[in-house]
């Protein structure tokens, strides 16, 4: 799946500085982080209430929408795949429970 995300990744970079009149994501981009930030979070509240509905063909629809604003969102802040990817790799073998708790600090 990663190698999906990172071409999708590569794809929204080269995005950026592009005609906002001719690529939605270039247009995102261009409008903030702010707006690219709304816009994940409508797309992760539209998974929750299709997941909710129990209509899977809509959760895959709109947990494909959520990822790629996700990427988007990474691409206004600066963030490459490979940082999320370091985080998560330095949680594995770690109780969630465990942390959650050493986020509290």
């Amino acid at each position: 799946m990663s190698s999906t995300l990172d071409r999708l990744f590569a794809t929204i970079a080269a995005r950026q500085g592009a005609d906002a009149t001719t690529s939605y994501t270039a247009k995102l981009l261009q409008d903030g982080v702010e707006r690219c930030a709304k816009k994940f979070g409508e797309e992760a509240v539209e998974a929750a209430i299709a997941a909710v509905a129990g209509n899977k063909q809509a959760v895959i629809a709109e947990s494909a929408d959520v990822l790629y604003h996700l990427l988007v969102l990474w691409a206004a802040c600066g963030i490459k795949p490979e940082d999320v990817y370091a985080a998560l790799a330095a949680r594995e073998g770690r109780s969630g429970i465990e942390e959650k708790e050493s986020r509290k600090s």
